[in-house]
């Protein structure tokens, strides 16, 4: 299976990507631990939509194949729940 990954899910990396170089950038300026922290919890939090963002695409396609081919797609939705739990 190809999984295809938009622009909108490669922007809000890059953006994660520019926070975390913010985050060094405190670090370097030896900024308050409150700044940082409150920097790194943005990054986490916008990580977390990616990966609900990612998951969700992909499971949506993975069920749609599932149906296709006739078979069952419960596995695939445990699949998707256990990436979900793993990623926090």
């Amino acid at each position: 299976m190809d999984y295809n990954y938009t622009n909108e899910m490669k922007t809000r990396l890059k953006r994660i990507e520019g926070q975390i170089r913010g985050v060094l950038r405190l670090m370097d300026e030896g900024k308050s631990c409150k700044e940082v922290v409150s920097q790194l919890s943005a990054v986490r939090n916008a990580s977390d939509k990616a990966i609900a963002q990612i998951v969700a695409e992909n499971l949506q396609q993975c069920l749609l194949e599932e149906q296709e081919a006739g078979r069952d797609g419960n596995k695939i939705v445990q699949e998707a729940i256990e990436l979900l739990v793993k990623s926090r």
